[in-house]
């Protein structure tokens, strides 16, 4: 019976890990998702929690893409936090904002070698968007209002047409 019980703890412990699993990866990785040939709009939010526009402006991100995904439109949010605060920030961060789109953590430290890979346009200050398909490709460095970042994406899907 204590074998049984030890076993449950263990495959739910497993459960509840993978459930809040947010992918680490490095720029390498990352990158084939900036350059995606499918016929979504793509909105790919760099943010970080420790970035209060950031946080402020992740709400607009949220509603974008429950609004937007029977549109075409995917979400990304790239966190760009220390990997090593991956268990105590961001997952807790993700948790509590109820965040639904997809979120990654870049971990590479070789941000000079990959920020003019996002956009020869970004000085690497957060937060920073790219918003693209396949006829339309815009990076924002800038905090965006709801409104602001409809606008984007509606340019981005007259465009796509």
């Amino acid at each position: 019976m204590k074998i049984l019980l030890l076993i449950l703890l263990v495959i739910t412990s497993l459960i509840l890990t993978a459930q809040n699993a947010i992918p680490v990866k490095n720029f390498q990785e990352l990158e084939p998702r900036l350059h995606m040939d499918d016929d979504y709009t793509w909105v790919i939010n760099f943010w970080a929690t420790w970035c209060a526009p950031c946080v402020k402006e992740m709400p607009y991100f949220e509603q974008i893409g429950k609004e937007y995904a029977g549109k075409g439109v995917k979400v990304l949010l790239v966190s760009l936090d220390f990997v090593n605060q991956l268990d105590a920030r961001v997952i807790p961060f993700v948790k509590k904002n109820d965040i639904k789109s997809e979120v990654i953590l870049l971990n590479d430290p070789r941000a000079n070698s990959w920020i003019p890979k996002v956009s020869d346009k970004w000085s690497g200050a957060l937060p920073a968007t790219l918003i693209y398909n396949k006829n339309h490709r815009s990076f924002y460095e800038q905090t965006f209002s709801f409104d602001e970042l409809e606008d984007a994406v509606k340019k981005a899907l007259s465009d796509q047409k």
